[in-house]
């Protein structure tokens, strides 16, 4: 069953591409920059959240030392 799933997820794709391979270079440009820049978008907004939630659960290791820094000696 899930051999035919993926049969058709190939014949699906395979006629993608063949519609794009077709179109205009400028029409596959702007279409890929309608779908990559919203995919990168939200793949960068991801990553941030991800690093930000994890240097909250082990905690600024750093922090004091780049406070320290600041103060004059």
């Amino acid at each position: 069953m899930l051999w035919v799933g993926w049969d058709a997820v190939s014949r699906w794709w395979n006629g993608v591409e063949l519609w794009l391979t077709q179109l205009g270079l400028a029409l596959q440009v702007a279409l890929f920059m309608l779908v990559l820049l919203p995919v990168c978008w939200w793949a960068a907004r991801t990553l941030d959240r991800a690093v930000g939630l994890i240097f909250e659960r082990i905690g600024h290791r750093y922090a004091g030392d780049a406070e320290d820094a600041r103060e004059p000696r």
